[in-house]
């Protein structure tokens, strides 16, 4: 039966990156995956390219049960100490927007440099291997029964990630471990996915499949400016799925159609200039036509700026401005890119990971309670956690 001083399940992101950091203190590490191949959803992320941080990662980025929770690992390892990590290993990279750093190449990558860091270090990696049962051991230490044998440990750090992506092994590995030392959970539910219309509205909106739209999207006190796409079922695009992180089962999306424009005072100048046409045809000026068309269909009688009272005319652009729509629900965990919720953060200390009731257990990136928003932010958390953990496992 082998013995490790760290046993870390989970060859990911956050699993790589606490291997490493525990391997530089001089801790044998075994790093365990039920997949064949490692990193795979390194590999997917951003297209190919991997997008592994965000230069404006910080708490607000954030949604968790406790909000500053994630204050402690993120301000001891920085997007910027990535960075230089990155640099170090001489990584080609690039800002796309919004501070999200990208590969220039592929997410290979980092992952050819993740591997690279373990193994310089000493980490055994054991892939296909399947965990059939934790103990704890007493007085300290846990004994892992595998589908290659049992091992022992002292610490043991899970990072399976959560349920997002079944498709290439995503499972609920890592709640069951925290269940089973009786540590709560706060309900996951996927995130950074699209949102699907109830049935009622399909018909409406089924139509303008492929159309995309900048707008600014806001859900439960949160909004983003960015583009929304209309798909087969519903809503997607950057600014839905940001919504999708912060939205709860059955409250509106408030969607800014015009966030560039005063609706209201341009229809006036149109009525002023004489405009003859009808609203769709003016609406289509700074609006898809094929949404603009629609959209006054449902709110606006075929009419001209001038047939109305300025009461009417202001409704209708408020309805532009802030419009109302209740999606059925997301997408789900087949297309979200993480997934909200896991070990709830009060189970957990803050400075090092490890769960209070249970020394020697510990848990880090998505499996805890702690999301960020689209764009880099989950890597970096990925990394912060595993930091965190790594100096103390």
């Amino acid at each position: 039966m082998s013995h490790y001083d760290v046993i870390i399940i989970g060859a990911g992101a956050a699993g790589m990156f606490c291997a490493w950091q525990a391997g530089l203190r001089g801790r044998k590490v075994g790093l365990f995956d039920h997949s064949k191949k490692i990193g795979r959803k390194i590999l997917i992320s951003g297209g190919g390219r991997c997008n592994f941080t965000n230069i404006h990662a910080g708490p607000q980025a954030y949604v968790s049960n406790n909000p500053h929770f994630c204050k402690s690992a993120l301000s001891r390892f920085t997007a910027d100490d990535f960075i230089s990590i990155v640099k170090k290993h001489r990584i080609a990279f690039h800002e796309k927007k919004l501070g999200q750093l990208f590969c220039d190449d592929s997410a290979e990558e980092i992952v050819a440099m993740l591997v690279g860091l373990c193994k310089s270090v000493g980490t055994h990696f054991q892939l296909d291997c399947y965990v059939d049962q934790v103990q704890q051991n007493q007085p300290s230490g846990f004994e892992i029964e595998t589908n290659h044998g049992r091992v022992t440990c002292e610490s043991l750090v899970i990072a399976t990630g959560g349920l997002s992506i079944p498709q290439i092994g995503a499972t609920g590995f890592g709640y069951k471990i925290a269940e089973q030392f009786k540590l709560k959970i706060v309900k996951p539910r996927p995130a950074l996915d699209g949102f699907v219309f109830q049935n009622k509205d399909l018909a409406h909106y089924a139509d303008l499949s492929g159309l995309s739209i900048d707008t600014i999207v806001s859900a439960d006190g949160a909004d983003f400016r960015e583009n929304i796409l209309f798909t087969h079922t519903g809503l997607s695009g950057p600014a839905s799925l940001q919504a999708s992180l912060y939205w709860d089962n059955g409250n509106p999306l408030s969607i800014n159609l015009l966030p560039e424009t005063n609706a209201f005072d341009w229809f006036c100048q149109k009525r002023k200039q004489g405009a003859k046409a009808e609203y769709k045809n003016l609406l289509a000026e700074i609006l898809p036509k094929r949404f603009a068309e629609k959209f006054c269909s449902w709110y606006q009688p075929q009419s001209m700026p001038a047939e109305i009272s300025d009461k009417d005319l202001q409704e209708f652009c408020e309805k532009l401005h802030n419009w109302q729509v209740i999606p059925l629900s997301t997408v789900g965990y087949k297309k979200a890119e993480v997934t909200r919720g896991g070990v709830d953060t009060n189970e957990l200390s803050s400075k090092t990971m490890e769960a209070k009731k249970v020394p020697g257990l510990y848990f880090i990136g998505e499996v805890v309670d702690v999301t960020g928003q689209l764009g880099g932010y989950n890597f970096q958390w990925a990394w912060s956690s595993a930091f965190a953990a790594g100096e103390y496992v």
